[in-house]
């Protein structure tokens, strides 16, 4: 019982790119679509947000205000983040300011606002 315990505070406590490699893990060697390893994910998480913090927005945007420097760094992150292709992952940074995520937990808008700034892009949460 202690090891599900251990494994469930793993989960809750990956980053966003752990959580993107989780899920090419899962889709590669066993068939699982990501998109139903980032709900059950998501689903671990947002259970414990909702308990700590009640009275707290509980959905933000992340906003991408500017690109900065590394253009195409910001770009693949997007492409990565999102899951979209190339072209609409461009199209995103490229009409910034523009939202990159919408209606997801403060963990995760935290987790995508880091990756985004240590890719040299300019970020705010809504």
């Amino acid at each position: 019982m202690a090891d599900l315990k251990d494994f469930a505070e793993q989960l809750v406590n990956l980053t966003v790119k752990e959580v993107n490699e989780l899920a090419n893990i899962l889709k590669e060697e066993y068939g699982i679509e990501p998109a139903a390893a980032a709900v059950a994910v998501a689903a671990g998480g947002g259970a414990a947000e909702a308990g700590e913090a009640a009275e707290e927005k509980s959905e933000f945007d992340v906003i991408l205000k500017s690109a900065g420097a590394s253009k195409l760094a910001v770009v693949k992150l997007v492409k990565e983040l999102t899951g979209l292709g190339l072209k609409d992952a461009k199209d995103i940074v490229d009409s910034a300011p523009k939202a990159v995520k919408e209606g997801i937990s403060k963990d995760e808008a935290e987790g995508i606002k880091k990756s985004l700034e240590e890719a040299g892009a300019e970020v705010e949460l809504k």
